[in-house]
């Protein structure tokens, strides 16, 4: 007889050949969606899909791993995480948010439990003793590590790294408050010289018994009976979530009425009127005003801090729209970035697409705080026509191919406060020639980050990964910035005043290059005879 080789070793220890591994690839044959979170258990696949805008959390769906026809079953709903045990064996489910959470454990093999009361996790009953020092401590060893594992520069610059840390981690034990910590992290970082370097909060402890206030986006002053409203903070107003509580829909309340009392009580000061609002964002008041003689009234849902902050943004860019417009005559278009992230890809969407068949326009990014669409938005600057579309009657506009693009003079506005992407966006636009830019130099945060690297409450170190070359190999941004083509500088009392000496300047420089180079029209020359072809691309 032939003994049979033992291959239980083999089956433990199986190696990983990377050689030819794209020719072994095998498709899961599912329909295509939008999955995450794939985890491979010994006899499942678990992934969660994504839902229609609006549905709460994801359903999770498993495939059982088999040699006959594959199938996409439901596992179960409305899932937020999920996470597998160590050996795979049990898996992790929170269903709902908030306090409809209810975190499950079951097993990932078996069909999701009808009865969940033997799967259910009472997190409400655990109780996690943190020494804050210990912590601290932690969280100041790790902030060192993750500097010395992810900088851009493995060789950190030729900072004795490991001296930092003897000089800075010991320090974290005469920590005695979060924010200090931050002091701390910030000092340690800050030995490296990175410009891009960041250190976010973790669990600052918050003071909830003191008054949180509340506003109703206006500027007042005294008038005999009460508080004169001088103006309102104005926004979109096709945009209704662009503007205060005093211009939704049915409020009514304009400048020159005069605020009497609140709630009942009277109103003869901003100090009076900001008590009376004290604790009352998202809640509703009842607001007594003059106008002219007739005694009204209104109930209206004063906003929160973060809620006003964004109200004088969004009255400040009305502004300069509005100053644009009138100024070129409805010639030139402006819009703000007011950082790179998703929603400020819907809003030059939005914004630019209303502009782009315009004589110039100025794409603001003063104040710009970073993120990652300067590709995409250079990109839709680069497009460029080359044939159109006369209208068929010949008394509406052509129709350009490529669709939607921008002909006109274009110009940039940068400051001081035009960080990471912000200012990636501006030395793209400045190498590629696109468009001239105006204002003072930027901050000089040009080596690109993650957020891959959290701390354990929540707070981070942020550390600056990739540093960024022009195509002639130079370092771009970092310590510098972007220098304008066109040094304009607001001057601080000037600003305070409401002038704007940059934008008068992008403005000015638009005027005269619509005026020098006007931008020439699209049109079509005589149809052919019939059996005449039409002519090549040249």
């Amino acid at each position: 007889t032939t003994e049979k080789p033992d291959t239980s070793k083999d089956e433990k220890q199986a190696p990983v050949v990377l050689a030819g591994l794209p020719d072994r690839l095998w498709e899961v044959p599912v329909r295509p969606g939008d999955y995450a979170g794939l985890l491979v258990t010994g006899t499942h696949i678990l992934l969660a899909e994504r839902g229609e805008q609006g549905e709460e959390g994801a359903s999770l769906r498993r495939i059982k791993i088999t040699s006959k026809k594959v199938e996409l079953t439901d596992f179960t709903g409305d899932v937020r995480r999920f996470a597998l045990s160590a050996d795979r064996s049990k898996l992790f489910v929170q269903q709902g948010a908030a306090a409809k959470a209810k975190f499950l454990i079951v097993n990932p093999a078996e069909d999701f439990p009808k009865d969940l009361e033997q799967s259910t996790i009472r997190i409400s009953d655990w109780r996690l003793a943190v020494d804050p020092r210990d912590e601290w401590r932690q969280m100041a060893l790790d902030a060192w590590r993750l500097h010395r594992d992810f900088a851009y520069d493995s060789s950190l610059r030729g900072v004795n790294w490991n001296a930092v840390r003897d000089r800075f981690v010991p320090l974290a034990e005469r920590v005695g408050h979060r924010a200090e910590l931050n002091d701390l992290l910030a000092q340690m970082s800050a030995e490296l010289g990175i410009l891009h370097s960041q250190i976010r909060a973790g669990e600052i402890p918050m003071d909830r018994e003191s008054g949180v206030p509340a506003f109703l986006g206006a500027t007042y002053e005294a008038a005999p009976n009460g508080l004169r409203i001088v103006s309102i903070r104005d926004g979109e107003r096709a945009r209704p979530d662009t503007l205060g509580p005093l211009l939704k829909p049915g409020v009514g309340i304009l400048p020159g009425d005069v605020i009497t009392a609140i709630d009942g009580a009277k109103i003869t000061t901003v100090a009076a009127l900001g008590e009376r609002l004290m604790q009352k964002a998202g809640q509703q008041v009842r607001i007594d005003f003059t106008r002219e003689a007739t005694q009204l009234s209104r109930i209206v849902i004063p906003a929160s801090r973060g809620e006003e902050i964004n109200l004088l943004y969004a009255d400040w860019v009305q502004h300069n729209r509005e100053a644009v417009a009138a100024a070129s005559g409805g010639k030139v278009g402006y819009l703000h970035l007011r950082a790179m992230g998703a929603g400020d890809a819907a809003s030059f969407a939005r914004d630019f697409y209303e502009h782009y068949d315009k004589d110039g326009l100025i794409i603001d990014v003063r104040g710009n705080r970073g993120g990652n669409i300067d590709s995409w938005i250079i990109g839709t600057l680069l497009r460029r026509v080359w044939a159109f579309w006369p209208s068929s009657t010949g008394a509406g506009p052509a129709t350009t191919n490529m669709q939607q693009t921008f002909r006109g003079h274009l110009t940039i506005l940068i400051d001081e406060g035009t960080y990471s992407d912000g200012e990636t966006f501006a030395a793209g636009v400045k190498a590629l020639n696109l468009a001239p830019l105006v204002g003072v130099q930027t901050a000089g945060a040009g080596i690109w980050l993650s957020d891959r690297n959290p701390l354990i409450d929540g707070g981070q170190a942020r550390i600056a990964e990739m540093g960024q070359f022009g195509l002639d190999g130079r370092w771009l941004v970092e310590g510098r910035g972007v220098s304008p083509d066109i040094e304009v500088e607001n001057m601080p009392r000037a600003a305070y005043l409401g002038q704007d000496a940059q934008l008068d300047a992008a403005l000015a420089y638009l005027k005269d290059k619509i005026t020098a180079s006007p931008i020439p029209p699209l049109t079509p020359g005589a149809y052919p005879p019939l059996g005449e072809y039409g002519a090549d691309i040249r």
